[in-house]
């Protein structure tokens, strides 16, 4: 009775090894920077700011089962007809993630997807908050959708690997 028991936590042990796990280490800042070079003559001016925003992911394994994914968002806003810059605002974001029992194409979907989701909100609070520092209005970027992004560089990667056979 001891042996078979002993034997269903051991298969107990082993099932639990290979389910899923993710678990958020940390979130931190990597890079931050705010710049607005044309003050303090763009306060004199009406503000008719016009937003330009540039976001891109990266994640590396940094240990074993352990991945970084980095958010980095770079927004630069002008300043009326003339397009004078009135500040550019950027800020990496990035988080460790305990990350196992998934197939390669999962991990690369959680990744590419469901990591960055977690990593945004706190990448747009950091650029909020860098723009008010700079005594400018609000800037709440609009939620990104990151599954898209996903679905687009897995397209452009087949059709580069497409292109690439067919030369």
């Amino acid at each position: 009775m001891a042996e078979e028991q002993n034997a269903q936590a051991a298969a107990g042990a082993e099932q639990a090894q290979d389910q899923l796990q993710f678990a958020l280490q940390r979130i931190y800042v990597k890079d931050v920077s705010f710049e607005a070079p044309n003050s303090p003559a763009v306060f004199s001016q009406p503000f008719q700011p016009k937003v330009a925003l540039e976001l891109d992911t990266e994640h590396q394994q940094v240990g074993e089962e352990l991945f970084e994914v980095s958010i980095k968002v770079t927004a630069q806003v002008t300043n009326g007809e003339d397009k004078t810059t009135a500040f550019l605002a950027e800020v990496e974001q990035a988080g460790l993630f305990r990350i196992a029992g998934l197939s390669a194409e999962q991990l690369d979907h959680t990744l590419g997807a469901f990591c960055p989701n977690v990593l945004f909100p706190y990448a747009r609070e950091a650029i909020d908050n860098l723009v008010n520092r700079g005594s400018f209005p609000p800037l709440m970027l609009a939620p990104v959708n990151f599954e898209a992004m996903y679905a687009q560089r897995k397209q452009r990667e087949a059709q580069g690997a497409a292109e690439a056979t067919a030369h």
